[in-house]
């Protein structure tokens, strides 16, 4: 599974973060990495630090916030993801059936009002 961050994907100035290239088996090992360290632990999680996660051009840390922000960053290399303990139990179902098969299809992980997408895709397209 690989990290990365890619500017200006449309005309609106947005932006995102992609997890891409994997399989079926490290998008289960994601989805138990939210379930357990964020969701039961209210961990932070540094995923340049996760075994199966190779970040290419910038790094993410990943926790729960009071409300969602969504992906935040000042220097566009090291991306915040804070977002609910509900928006997060959400990216758990939304990422299950990348669990169960493999596929080509993709999935922004949020739908908040923020120029910063996260995007999960096996094949890295969107």
């Amino acid at each position: 599974m690989q990290l990365d961050y890619i500017e200006n994907i449309n005309e609106f100035d947005e932006s995102l973060i992609r997890l891409y290239d994997f399989d079926s088996s490290e998008a289960q090992l994601f989805k138990e990495l939210i379930e357990e360290a964020i969701i039961k632990k209210n961990m932070k999680v540094n995923l340049a630090a996760i075994d199966f996660i190779e970040p290419r051009n910038c790094n993410m840390i990943m926790g729960i916030g009071k409300e969602d922000e969504g992906i935040l960053s000042r220097d566009q290399k090291t991306f915040f993801c804070i977002l609910t303990k509900e928006t997060y139990e959400n990216i758990v179902k939304l990422i299950q059936p990348f669990c169960e098969k493999e596929t080509k299809a993709h999935q922004i992980l949020y739908d908040i009002d923020n120029p910063i997408d996260f995007l999960f895709a096996p094949a890295g397209t969107w």
